[in-house]
């Protein structure tokens, strides 16, 4: 077993995500809210872990629930199953999921995963899933969740710099300037106010789970974007975060203006800040790579834009005399066309 897995038999982590009510509970109330799906049902929980996901399961009705887990928690989910007298409902398979042979079990109807790693695909369990859907879930069976979305935007990070500007009297700007380096070189997993993002996110990818393949994972993002800012600020790096939907419709996001999550928030930083002012624009190429050596890893590269260079959106808000003039014209063209219908 390799290391990844062998990592997750640490019960701290578990502990750590479930402590997250607000994970645990968009899970439960997504599943409990599709009850009427779920009863006389088979079910696929991949990566179980604890097994609450698969108890959730067998709770609302299930007939059979596949527990999948790799590690050594395997065993746990069985005594956690018994505790909660589910065991007759709940199957547990200590196995990666690829290397459990497709014409083992029947077709699923549901499959249920809570698979998502900082910036949403680091870990690359991802891949677990695909490979279920593709061998295991029946044609229009349901995946829980079934929609994955990626945002960006550009962003203030005082932890980064102003830390470092005044410590008991003692200004440090200097090792501050060391420490954004070598901040800069990997992506920076941390808690960040709205109130620093300077944009509205960028879209950076819409991933549906049903129809999406493993290979389409492998480059997320690698667009040119424009971001227009809100207001005065600092440009001290790219803020990333990502949501998740459910079938019932429901969503789980860990935007710095929802409730925080153990996952947080993920910030490339910039070695250096740049001021910016409202309605300026800032111009990005933000790549999220697979790791060639290490699939279950991504490699994060930020390019900053020359925004007068870069196609922007139509319309744009920001102070680039282009975007003005467009802008104008749209709005003309509307206000031309409200006077044609009324007269």
């Amino acid at each position: 077993m390799d290391q990844y897995f062998e990592s997750y038999e640490e019960l701290d982590i578990h502990q750590l995500m479930l402590s997250d009510k607000k994970r645990v509970l968009t899970y439960k109330n997504a599943i409990f809210n599709m009850k009427k799906e779920f009863e006389g049902k088979v079910v696929m929980d991949i990566g179980a872990g604890s097994g609450i996901l698969s108890i959730f399961c067998a709770q609302v009705g299930a007939k059979k629930v596949y527990a999948v887990e790799a590690s050594m928690l395997a065993k746990t989910i069985e005594q956690v199953s018994i505790e909660n007298n589910v065991q007759d409902t709940i199957e547990v398979i200590h196995s990666k999921v690829e290397d459990i042979h497709p014409d083992s079990l029947e077709k699923m109807d549901i499959i249920v995963s809570e698979w998502m790693g900082f910036y949403l695909v680091h870990e690359g369990m991802l891949d677990s899933v695909l490979f279920a859907r593709d061998n295991f879930l029946r044609e229009d069976g349901l995946l829980f969740p079934a929609i994955a979305k990626l945002y960006a935007t550009p962003c203030q990070l005082p932890s980064m710099y102003e830390f470092w500007d005044n410590i008991c009297g003692v200004s440090m700007r200097c090792i501050g300037k060391e420490y954004r380096e070598t901040k800069s070189m990997k992506p920076e997993v941390l808690l960040l106010h709205q109130d620093n993002l300077l944009a509205e996110g960028k879209l950076l990818a819409w991933l549906d789970l049903n129809c999406i393949s493993i290979e389409e994972v492998n480059l997320l993002g690698g667009e040119d974007y424009v971001s227009v800012c809100e207001k005065d600020g600092k440009y001290q790096g790219i803020c990333i975060w990502f949501a998740v939907e459910f079938p019932d419709g429901s969503e789980l996001s860990t935007a710095p203006h929802d409730e925080a999550t153990h996952w947080k928030q993920t910030a490339v930083v910039l070695p250096a800040d740049i001021e910016v002012i409202k309605n300026e624009p800032i111009a990005f190429k933000l790549d999220l790579k697979r790791d060639t050596s290490n699939p279950r890893r991504y490699n994060i590269e930020l390019n900053l834009l020359n925004a007068e260079e870069i196609e922007h959106d139509v319309p744009c808000n920001c102070h680039m005399t282009k975007c003005i003039v467009t802008r104008t014209y749209i709005e003309d063209q509307a206000n031309n066309e409200g006077v044609l219908s009324t007269e």
